[in-house]
C-alpha cells in the first residue's frame, strides 16, 4: 500500500537527521527515549509520531538549525494530518417535492390537524419542553419556529417544516446540532521543547572495573566463564541475567547549545518489588582491587523512598591513599563540558525495578528526563542473602561454591 506523500516526506527527513547522527537506531533511541523499532518506523515512514517532541529532540541531537527544525515540524505537521482518517460530513437535508400545479398546499406547520394547542395569542407565549423521537436535548434546543443552524428560515423550509425531512435525515441534523453545542472540540496541543541536554547511561559497570555479582537461573554447569568487563552487557543479556546486590549506573550527560544547563537534582523512581529471585548468584572477580573508587550517589533501594546521596571515594594508588571528597547536586553541564555521574544502587530484601529521573533548568525552563535502561525499560536490582553463590575458578576452569552469597555489600 502505497504511503501518503507528506508521510514518505516526513520519514525522509527523518531518515537524514539519522544518517547525519550516525549512530544505530538502538543507541540513537536510547538516547531520544524510544525503542530502536520506534525509530525504525519513523524512518521508515511506518508509524508518525502522536507528538512533535521525539522529533524535536532528534533534530536538537543532531544539530539542526533553527530553519532545519521549522522545517521539520512542519513536514511533520502535514504527516499527522494526512494520518489521520478524514472528519464525515453529514449527506445533506433531501428537499420536500414542490406540490403539483393545481394540487392544493398542504396546512402551514402549526395550522394543520397535528399542530400541538393552541399558543394564545400569536408567538406571545413560549413553548413547553420538545420530547418524541429526535428531539433537541435542552441544553441545545432552538425556541419552536426557529429554523436549525445553517438552514433558511423562510423559502421551501418555512413552508414545508421538519416534516418535509424523511427520519434518517432529522436523525442527521439534530446529531450535528447536539455535536456542535455538547461534544468537545479537538486541540492540537503545540509541541513540548526538546530538553537542552543529551544523555547516555550504562548500567554493566562493574565496582574498580571487576567486581560484580549476576543472578542466572541456572546450573553452574551451563553458566560460563565471566566475561570481560567490556561483554558484560551481551554475556548477562544472553542469560536472562539480573544484577544480584548492586548495580552501578553510569549517567553521561552533556549540553546541546552554548548556554549551561544546571542538574539541579537526581530522583529515584522505584516502580516495583517483589521478593529477592531465588537463583544463584556468580560473581565475576575473585578478589580483585581497584586503585580509585570513584565519587558516586549512593542508593539504598530497601527505604520506603530511596534518595541518591553524594558519597566520598577514595584513591588508593598512592603510598598513603587520599580520600575524594563527595560533590553534591547542582551540577552545571555544555556542550563542551559534560558531566559522569556514577549511581551505586543496592538492595538485600527485594526485586526491584527502578529508574532515575534528572531535574534540570536553563534559561528559564524547567523539566525533568527519565533514565533509564535499554530500551526504556527500568534499571533491575535483586538481594542475594541466601542464595548459593559461586565464584570461578580460573585454574580449573569451572564454577565453584565461594560462600559470600550472605554478605551485603
Amino acid at each position: 500500500m502505497a504511503k501518503d506523500p507528506a508521510v514518505e516526506e516526513f520519514a525522509a527527513r527523518v531518515r537524514a537527521l539519522k544518517a547525519r547522527d550516525g549512530r544505530s537506531y538502538e543507541a540513537l533511541g536510547r538516547r531520544l527515549g524510544v525503542s530502536a523499532s520506534t525509530l525504525h518506523r519513523y524512518c521508515s515512514g511506518e508509524a508518525v509520531p502522536e507528538g512533535f517532541a521525539p522529533v524535536a529532540r532528534l533534530a536538537a541531537l543532531c544539530g539542526a538549525s533553527a530553519g532545519e527544525t521549522a522545517s521539520l515540524e512542519a513536514a511533520w505537521t502535514r504527516a499527522d494530518r494526512a494520518r489521520r482518517p478524514p472528519t464525515p460530513v453529514p449527506a445533506p437535508a433531501p428537499e420536500a417535492p414542490a406540490p403539483e400545479a393545481g394540487e392544493p398546499a398542504g396546512p402551514a406547520p402549526g395550522n394543520g390537524p397535528e399542530a400541538g394547542p393552541a399558543s394564545g395569542s400569536e408567538g406571545g407565549s413560549e413553548a413547553g419542553p420538545v420530547s418524541g423521537p429526535g428531539a433537541v436535548p435542552e441544553s441545545g434546543a432552538a425556541p419552536v419556529g426557529a429554523s436549525p443552524v445553517g438552514l433558511p428560515s423562510g423559502g421551501r423550509w418555512g413552508r414545508w417544516g421538519w416534516r418535509g425531512l424523511g427520519g434518517g435525515a432529522l436523525a442527521v441534523v439534530v446529531a450535528v446540532l447536539v455535536g456542535a453545542v455538547l461534544l468537545p472540540r479537538e486541540r492540537a496541543e503545540p509541541p513540548a521543547p526538546a530538553p537542552p541536554l543529551t544523555w547516555t547511561a550504562s548500567s554493566h559497570v562493574w565496582r574498580n572495573g571487576c567486581g560484580h555479582t549476576y543472578l542466572v537461573d541456572r546450573a553452574p554447569g551451563r553458566v560460563p566463564a565471566p566475561p570481560p568487563p567490556a561483554d558484560a552487557r551481551r554475556w548477562a543479556a544472553a542469560r536472562g541475567a539480573v544484577d544480584g546486590r548492586e548495580t552501578l549506573v553510569r549517567v553521561s550527560v552533556q549540553g546541546t547549545g552554548d548556554a549551561a544547563v544546571v542538574l539541579q537534582a537526581l530522583h529515584v523512581r522505584v516502580v516495583g518489588r517483589a521478593a529477592p529471585l531465588p537463583w544463584p548468584a556468580y560473581r565475576m572477580d575473585q578478589g580483585c582491587g581497584g586503585a580509585v573508587t570513584p565519587r558516586l550517589l549512593d542508593v539504598d533501594l530497601d527505604r520506603p523512598r530511596p534518595v541518591a546521596r553524594p558519597v566520598d571515594g577514595f584513591d588508593a594508588s598512592g603510598q598513603e591513599g587520599r580520600t575524594l571528597p563527595a560533590v553534591s547536586f547542582p551540577y552545571a553541564v555544555t556542550a563542551a563540558g559534560p558531566e559522569e555521574l556514577l549511581v551505586a544502587a543496592r538492595t538485600a530484601g527485594c526485586d526491584c525495578r527502578w529508574f532515575l529521573e534528572l531535574e534540570w533548568s536553563a534559561a528559564g525552563r524547567r523539566g525533568t528526563v527519565r533514565i533509564g535502561d535499554e530500551g526504556g525499560r527500568p534499571f533491575r536490582t535483586s538481594g542475594v542473602v541466601g542464595r548459593p553463590s559461586y565464584g570461578y575458578d580460573s585454574g580449573g576452569r569451572a564454577w565453584i561454591t565461594d560462600g559470600e552469597s550472605g554478605q551485603v555489600g
